[in-house]
């Protein structure tokens, strides 16, 4: 189609949005092909469209790489559409090839971005080497951030032992990422003990059948076993021929697994995540329950679905236009200068080596200002700063349209076509004609990032970056706030090689009073270091005065950075690599009015042989209506390692009142959903005015702190130990080590990352009622004590998680059903002694389930009058009534054999088995000495009735 004749038959500026939209919802059922552009995964007819697996740029080149992902898709492919009843399938797969390997005739990328991707393969390794895992960072039944592979387990045909066939863990860990479901076994507790007092090993379904097994240390294998029992050093072994078909998301690597765990085969009792998450639910009572199953039907007929179809694309030359705003509103609150400001430091400093960039300015118009020049040196940098806008016109009127047009006549002289390019758009206008260009937008296989500045924006500028896969931004009119900068920052090549993108470690502004200082200190640690610039602005009259200590006591004085008097910006470049430690720096207001001044601070990684600390800051949904919160997130990380115990603190920036600062924590309750995974999390309910919200994440840590967790939590697929085949023990290969030594934290860490924007609606005008309640408890968790039951769990907040809650509701039933469709009806347990705690706190609470026990109850299905297993869940209530979401579901067995005490530990199982195994013995030697007694006694009575014959 020729897009240019497509523009023109948009872009009208005498055409209601209305007919232009649509007029695109006519195109676009027309092309079809234009609906999954920029759409992430989409399930049309059964199948699954865009789903995108990158390869990392450091991951090198290997010829089989590319035709083991097909494979294990493939495999996938068909293994997920029986296991999901003819329900689903993958049909459209594009593989993003690094632009590190050579060309290939692959087809070139559009909008398909590295850090957009759904799966990504990397040579980056974990404590358990090759373990494939999801990131997971909302509860059940929700979308997850990415499936990682390592190359080598795409590679290394020997892994499949261990795992399984490829396609089969595919489908294991595609469940987690797009369904939300958790894994159904548990490393940290293999056996338990279940309703009957039996010793169980967590597992689902309970029909999956092994032995335990020896697995190191004084014990022999063949001795391992004692009446059923285990001890140290045993571990159970299942047997590679079964008849259960469940579950997947327990062990997919056995030949009879062909199902997800249902109401029928799911083992409730198994203490292990999907359980604990899902509040006891089946794994397939969560995807039937997911948007997928609602909104589609299993296929006709007994035909296999077509095999996928691969698109194997790769990036070219980086090309980047500068999309500028230069109506008069940017005249406003010093937009232009702080936009020039931004622009030079994005151009001097953020943008890599040999991109290719470009600038174009509009109002009601749009003009070429530089043509596309490449990057590949400081002269090629200064040239392009040189042809910066300088001032804006007289028209108020702005076409955001026209600028994107001249943007595509721009990136398009590199290679006929805008595929792969990207535009950083920014305006101040409140132009209403946006939609006329963005079907132009979508089809052009341009990323638009768009950056608003003030809050007379159109409502729908935002709506081109997130159809083209691009970042969203604002900048408040706040003299002190360095979003702007942050913004480009922020902005990447999207190409995933971390060793050449630019890290913000240090973003600060404050109004400074006359003859006052701002002063503050910036960790450089040991993984960056090169590159690195420090950068000063500032609004009014000449520079403040400049004083910065390295880590060693050198001193930077103002006459030692660059400085720009037209822009108001002050750069000092260190030479090699920046020095590891604190760097302190002052920044002295000598003038006799209020100055806006401001620090940034970036680096880039000191050596391609350590990856850097990174921070993603990112918002669940990017809109909201009041009351509903705003979960944000900040990813915090270094490679696939989490960084732990961080302080880290969102700033948010509302378009017309006050910053919020926001502690984000990583410790499993409230926002957070799983403890210790590098992603610090928290609710944002400060909702004061209507409109767009900016914020960025900044993390510090202390080096005296542990950092690095050396495990990936979450959910990952199990790598199997050995088999029981034919009555023989086949142990597989010992599952690979990253062989990681734990690593000195001399330097500690800084880090500071823009999350974006996201918009919030309905607010009232004036004062409102309490309308928050408290958050959701997530770990609820219940221990048998002798005769009585402990619970644990976080405590939540008077409004979600913060403050304190008023009271506490425990409920209690035999019947999981029943505490699920009906909690309002369960037993109520007496919580008048409980008083809750500031939110974040552990509360623990001990009660008597005896009262609730004795009496006649309705039994779950399969479930005895001897089992009395009992199922809790709690909500909490605030001082105004409002009661939280219901908690997860945490149950106790309360079994008491009428011939012996509960088993507990496993020194009794061992004592037991002793004790089991010397009571054999002995009644054994008892037998024989009878049988050698009554023997003795049988001879001696033949020999005299012999004798009395003879007589």
């Amino acid at each position: 189609m020729n897009w240019r004749l497509l523009y023109n038959m948009t872009h009208r500026d005498n055409v209601d949005p209305v007919g232009s939209l649509k007029f695109v919802t006519l195109l676009v059922a027309l092309i079809p092909e234009l609906l999954f552009l920029g759409a992430g995964v989409k399930l049309q007819d059964n199948g699954y469209d865009g789903l995108l697996i990158a390869i990392n740029p450091q991951v090198s080149e290997d010829q089989n790489l590319i035709p083991n992902i097909k494979e294990m898709i493939t495999e996938a492919s068909f293994y997920l559409f029986n296991a999901t009843k003819r329900r689903v399938f993958f049909r459209n797969i594009k593989i993003l090839i690094p632009a590190t390997w050579k060309a290939n005739n692959y087809s070139k990328v559009k909008q398909e971005l590295y850090e957009k991707a759904n799966v990504i393969v990397t040579d980056w390794y974990g404590a358990h080497g090759d373990d494939p895992y999801t990131l997971q960072y909302r509860g059940c039944g929700k979308e997850g951030k990415y499936i990682h592979f390592t190359s080598n387990f795409l590679l290394n045909d020997d892994l499949t032992a261990g795992y399984g066939p490829r396609g089969r863990v595919f489908v294991h860990e595609w469940a987690h990422l797009r369904w939300g479901l958790f894994d159904e076994y548990n490393d940290e507790k293999p056996f338990y003990i279940n309703g009957q007092n039996q010793v169980k090993v967590t597992r689902c379904s309970s029909d999956i059948a092994g032995i335990f097994v020896c697995e190191k240390g004084p014990c022999p294998q063949e001795n391992c076993i004692i009446s059923k029992l285990f001890k140290e050093g045993c571990m159970f072994i299942y047997n590679s021929t079964q008849n259960a078909t469940a579950s997947i998301m327990f062990m997919q690597s056995l030949s009879s697994v062909v199902e997800f765990c249902n109401a029928r085969t799911h083992n409730q009792e198994a203490p292990n995540l999907q359980n604990q998450m899902c509040s006891l639910r089946s794994a397939w009572d969560v995807i039937t329950d997911s948007a997928d199953f609602n909104h589609s039907f299993p296929m006709n007929g007994t035909q296999l679905p077509p095999p996928p179809v691969f698109s194997l694309i790769q990036p070219g030359d980086k090309v980047v236009c500068l999309v500028l705003d230069v109506s008069s509103k940017m005249a406003e609150a010093n937009r232009l200068l702080r936009l020039q400001q931004a622009v030079e430091f994005y151009l001097m400093q953020i943008v890599e080596i040999h991109t290719f960039v470009g600038i174009v300015s509009f109002n009601s118009k749009g003009e070429i200002r530089a043509q596309l020049h490449q990057i590949n040196s400081d002269d090629d940098r200064k040239l392009l700063v040189s042809h910066l806008p300088m001032t804006v016109s007289a028209e108020a009127e702005t076409s955001v349209c026209s600028g994107l047009k001249k943007g595509f006549e721009v990136v398009e002289k590199l290679n006929g076509k805008a595929y792969g390019s990207v535009m950083i758009l920014v305006t101040s206008g409140d132009d209403e004609h946006i939609d006329n260009c963005l079907l132009t937008a979508l089809s052009s296989g341009s990323t638009i990032h768009s950056i608003a500045m003030g809050s007379s924006v159109v409502e729908n500028l935002e709506e081109l970056s997130r159809r083209t896969g691009g970042l969203k931004f604002f900048v408040p009119d706040e003299s002190n706030s360095n979003s702007m900068i942050d913004a480009f920052s922020r902005i990447s090549s999207g190409t995933g090689d971390i060793f050449q993108q630019c890290i913000q470690l240090e973003s600060t502004g404050e109004n400074v009073k006359p003859h006052h200082q701002l002063k503050n200190t910036v960790t450089m640690d040991d993984s960056v270091g090169n590159d690195t610039t420090f950068l000063v602005t500032w609004q009014i009259s000449g520079p403040p005065e400049i004083l910065l200590f390295d880590p060693n006591g050198r001193k930077y004085y103002t006459n030692n950075f660059i400085t720009n008097p037209a822009l108001q910006t002050a750069r000092l470049y260190i030479p090699g690599t920046a020095e590891p430690g604190l760097w302190t720096y002052t920044l002295n207001n000598t003038h006799h009015s209020l100055q806006a001044l401001k620090m940034t601070v970036t680096s880039r990684a000191s050596s391609s042989a350590m990856l850097p600390a990174t921070v993603e800051a990112f918002v669940e949904r990017d809109s909201t209506r009041f009351p509903h919160p705003v979960m944000i997130y900040a990813n915090v990380r270094k490679g696939i390692y989490p960084i732990l115990n961080a302080t880290v603190t969102a700033t948010i920036e509302p378009e017309a009142a006050d910053p919020i600062v926001l502690k984000l924590f990583d410790n499993g309750a409230g926002a957070d959903i799983i403890k210790n995974d590098g992603i610090y999390s928290r609710y944002f309910f400060s909702l004061a005015v209507n409109g767009r919200y900016s914020f960025k994440v900044h993390v510090s840590h202390s080096p005296s702190i542990s950092s690095l967790a050396y495990s990936i939590p979450g959910s990952r697929a199990m790598y199997i130990p050995g088999y029981i085949a034919n009555g023989n023990i086949q142990m597989n290969a010992p599952r690979k080590s990253a062989g990681r030594s734990e690593e000195e934290q001399k330097w500690g860490i800084s880090r500071v990352s823009s999350g974006g924007s996201f918009s919030v609606l309905g607010v009232p005008a004036g004062p409102h009622p309490d309308v928050f309640p408290p958050c959701k408890i997530t770990d609820l968790q219940a221990i048998k004590v002798e005769d009585e039951v402990t619970l644990s769990w976080t405590a939540p907040g008077e409004d979600y998680d913060q403050g304190e809650a008023n009271s506490y509701e425990i409920r209690i039933s035999k019947s999981l059903q029943n505490i699920q469709d009906d909690f309002n009806n369960a037993i109520l347990v007496n919580t008048s002694k409980l008083n809750p705690q500031q939110a974040g706190t552990k509360e623990v609470f001990t009660f008597s389930p005896k009262l609730f026990t004795n009496g006649p109850d309705h039994q779950p299905d399969g479930e005895t009058q001897e089992s009395h297993r009992i199922y809790v869940a709690i909500r909490a209530i605030d001082k105004n009534s409002l009661k939280s979401v219901i908690s997860n579901i945490a149950q106790a067995s309360l079994f008491i054999s009428p011939n012996s005490a509960p088993i507990l530990t496993r020194d009794h199982l061992i004592l037991k088995g002793v004790l089991t195994a010397m009571g054999s013995i002995g009644i054994i030697c008892l037998t024989i000495v009878v049988t050698h007694c009554t023997l003795n006694r049988k001879k001696r009575a033949d020999k005299k009735e012999n004798g009395t014959k003879l007589i």
